[in-house]
């Protein structure tokens, strides 16, 4: 069984759960998990957890993530991308280059974004794009999220290609939708390529073919990360014996005077005194003890 993380390149084409279910089938294992949602029509990044590993889909979904992404003035569609149904098309013509580039970086930063009716966030137990589908629309509060930053690549009106960072949460869909709306022009997202999530980049993946190939050259193993290698930029704390090994293995708080200065919340990765990988606990300076975050036992 294989257990940790595989930096998967998904497709145009192909849904994150066909990619899941493509990797069961490479990895040999029904236990595969992705992190984080890509379109049918974008393609990317898309880190896959496998055995062990699945434990960090929730971690890695909240980490931050950069995008390439198409922007298309003048065109606005129910899905918010070109995929959609066109609900309006206006002139882009008067528009000049310098108030295009202004209106995009003015979203640098905290932004509070309405979520788009095609989305799999629920409401009333039920998928947005599912009420989306049945002609229904329903009101979405805005979430706050945060564009880290924007680089526009290149300005070919009404079109422009842009690389954006930002946190967990963030729709490029709709963002592109809403640099149309303050140009009061309208607009969409032609084509999205996730180029990295956290340490995971575009440069590193490999497709579901290279994935298949490594498998029958005997190699997979190559490709998958073994779970602790996420938490490289951690601290590590060793046990000193069965006691400590026992407190850490049941997920129990304890105290380590061999951690050094450490500050409230640190995340270490924490081990058994031969070695094993346990999992993640953080400091808490008020109890002065070490509690679990996540372990990656059984």
């Amino acid at each position: 069984m294989y257990d940790g993380i595989i930096n998967v390149y998904k497709e145009k084409g192909f849904t994150s759960f066909d990619v899941v279910a493509k990797m069961r089938g490479i990895l040999g294992q029904r236990k595969v998990g992705h992190t984080g949602t890509l379109d049918p029509a974008a393609e990317g990044v898309l880190p896959v957890c496998a055995g062990k590993g699945t434990k960090l889909c929730d971690m890695l979904t909240d980490h931050d993530k950069t995008y390439r992404a198409t922007l298309l003035l003048g065109v606005e569609t129910d899905t918010q991308d070109t995929t959609g149904a066109v609900l309006s098309e206006k002139n882009t013509d008067f528009l000049k280059e310098e108030e295009v580039r202004a209106a995009i970086l003015s979203f640098v930063g905290d932004y509070d974004q309405v979520p788009p009716m095609y989305s799999a966030l629920k409401v009333d137990g039920k998928k947005l794009y599912e009420l989306a589908r049945e002609g229904k629309e329903v009101e979405r509060k805005a979430r706050p999220v945060k564009i880290h930053e924007i680089v526009i690549e290149s300005v070919n009106l009404p079109e422009v290609v842009m690389t954006v960072s930002c946190s967990k949460g963030t729709y490029i869909r709709t963002l592109c939708h809403d640099i149309g709306e303050k140009l009061s022009v309208g607009g969409c997202m032609k084509e999205l390529l996730r180029t990295r999530v956290d340490r995971f980049s575009m440069e590193d993946s490999l497709t579901l073919s290279e994935l298949q190939a490594l498998k029958d050259q005997g190699r997979l193993s190559e490709a998958v990360l073994p779970v602790e290698a996420v938490f490289s930029d951690y601290r590590e704390i060793r046990s000193e014996g069965e006691e400590l090994d026992k407190l850490m293995k049941n997920g129990n708080p304890f105290r380590y005077k061999k951690a050094g200065n450490v500050t409230d919340g640190e995340p270490f990765k924490a081990y058994t005194a031969e070695g094993q990988f346990i999992g993640i606990y953080e400091f808490s300076e008020e109890k002065r003890m070490f509690y679990p975050r996540k372990l990656f036992l059984g």
